[in-house]
């Protein structure tokens, strides 16, 4: 059936500016995004077929140009603009990370600006988030890579690169691309020699979030950073 023959209602794009985006699936989404299907196949359709072989949008977003153009309906242009999309992302979210302090109002937003550096990642990634006296974002950084334990992530660095920054506090974060978002004992580890060593030049620990796909893991929350 050609999109066009549907409901108005329950068309993507209608349906977007009637109901909000929210309102949307994966496939509604994704088929806004491709904009025209293939012969044979309306482009709600396509997505579907593409969410099922790839498993998930941000297996999508993680495939490579020849993983993701080896896919019928797909292309370089679509590669590069949906490459463009997840960089203006980031972006728009670390633009208003920025512009709030690290207060319960600007947690959700922070968490969503971290998803979005960490979550497509397909190895460990430890990284910061510095703030100055104010909670403000002075610098994000990614610092250490691949699998991540204790004696992999180097408070010496750590420490350098906060009297850097002139950071007053930091948050730390880092992702597990199994997807569980839970914390280990490594994790533990990692975080007590981190607070320890920062300590020492009065930089204050906020939290260390945890970033498994769309799900986290807070230190705070659970009461585990000692500051």
């Amino acid at each position: 059936m050609l999109l066009k023959d549907w409901p108005e209602i329950e068309r993507p794009r209608e349906k977007l500016l009637q109901r909000g985006a929210t309102s949307l699936s994966d496939a509604e989404l994704l088929a806004i995004f491709l904009r025209t299907g293939v012969k044979g196949c309306n482009v709600v359709d396509l997505s579907r077929r593409l969410l099922k072989s790839f498993g998930s949008i941000s297996a999508i977003y993680q495939a490579s140009h020849g993983d993701f153009c080896a896919h019928y309906g797909l292309g370089t242009a679509k590669f590069v603009q949906l490459q463009a999309c997840l960089e203006m992302s980031k972006r728009y979210l670390s633009e208003k990370v920025q512009q709030q302090s690290y207060e319960l109002s600007s947690s959700q937003l922070t968490r969503e600006y971290l998803m979005a550096e960490l979550r497509t990642e397909q190895r460990e990634i430890f990284a910061i988030l510095f703030l100055d006296s104010q909670h403000q974002v002075v610098q994000f950084e990614k610092l250490f890579f691949g699998t991540l334990n204790a004696a992999a992530v180097y408070p010496r660095v750590v420490v350098q690169q906060a009297l850097k920054h002139n950071a007053a506090a930091v948050i730390l974060t880092h992702n597990h691309p199994s997807g569980v978002a839970q914390a280990s004992h490594a994790d533990q580890l990692i975080t007590d020699k981190l607070v320890q060593a920062l300590q020492l030049i009065d930089v204050s620990v906020l939290d260390h979030i945890i970033i498994a796909g769309h799900q986290y893991y807070s230190f705070a929350e659970h009461g585990e950073i000692i500051s």
